[in-house]
């Protein structure tokens, strides 16, 4: 056998093992198949897949049943008809709905922006600067996250008695910008663990000063876990409930405060017309900051 033939049989004996080349019939040569998708078809239906799809069901179920019951013709669970009754009751006859909605989304914007702020600066002061309680001032910023709401409510109850704050939409303020102060600092502290201060150090290098390095140099890198941590306070901010009934006071009502005081007269279907409407404004929102993140991500 002539060295040619030898050289034939080693490449098919080291081929055939693996998988990885097969003859594609009409083409000129071999084409590569990866690893992962040689047995991918005996994993279709595998057991991690099948509670994958029963988690989604059991996440999304109560939504479908909202927004389906939201063009019933009548309050009760009986279909009677596909109607758009309760959008018309949404639109133009809920003033008071509508202004718990503009009270939530009043605070959640405004407690965002400054917990966003905050947490930031805190995020950046605490990796970048080195001091003696560091170490104490991480642990102490993630605790209202492991204390319970009911916790954090009432201290938060008792401390704006204590000075004498009388209870509306600043101490709700007050209250959300300070639960989700730990949210925004995680999500940034996360973006700077990544982060290549030896870019900070070029900076100064080149004449910029501390400022000039923050606005300039740290805050564009880092601006997808800062809107990460913003889009995360918004989020908390509307729908909490346990902080905001301790420390809401006469016409601070929210969203989440005045569909509990609906339950005793029984929830109306226009709730549900509502939830519709918030699910299909925060998909658009979502997919506007998708986008934005993802050209912030590629620009940085």
């Amino acid at each position: 056998m002539n060295g040619k033939g030898q050289e034939r049989i080693v490449k098919k004996k080291r081929l055939e093992p693996s998988r990885l080349v097969e003859e594609h019939k009409g083409s000129s040569g071999p084409y590569r198949i990866p690893r992962n998708q040689v047995f991918q078809d005996h994993r279709k239906f595998g057991f991690s897949n099948i509670m994958l799809v029963l988690v989604i069901l059991f996440l999304f179920m109560p939504l479908f049943v909202v927004i389906t019951y939201s063009f019933n013709a009548t309050r009760g669970m009986r279909w009677n008809g596909f109607s758009l009754v309760w959008y018309e009751k949404l639109f133009f006859d809920s003033k008071e709905l509508w202004r718990a909605f503009g009270n939530s989304f009043i605070i959640a914007i405004t407690s965002s922006l400054v917990a966003t702020i905050l947490g930031s600066l805190a995020a950046v002061g605490i990796k970048w600067y080195k001091f003696k309680s560091r170490a104490y001032i991480q642990t102490v910023s993630f605790l209202p996250m492991v204390l319970p709401e009911v916790i954090i409510g009432i201290s938060m109850l008792i401390f704006f008695t204590a000075v004498r704050i009388p209870l509306g939409m600043f101490t709700i303020f007050v209250a959300h910008t300070t639960f989700n102060l730990p949210f925004v600092f995680l999500l940034v502290s996360a973006r700077l663990d990544e982060f290549d201060f030896s870019i900070i150090e070029a900076a100064r290098d080149l004449g910029a000063t501390e400022m000039q390095t923050l606005v300039k140099v740290i805050i564009p890198s880092i601006m997808p876990g800062v809107m990460s941590g913003m889009l995360m306070a918004v989020t908390m901010s509307l729908e909490d409930f346990v902080i905001t009934f301790f420390v809401s006071g006469p016409g601070s009502a929210t969203l989440p405060l005045y569909v509990y005081s609906m339950i005793r007269y029984g929830v109306s279907p226009v709730i549900n017309a509502l939830s519709l409407v918030l699910i299909l404004g925060i998909m658009l929102i979502a997919l506007l900051f998708r986008r934005f993140l993802k050209t912030i991500a590629a620009s940085s």
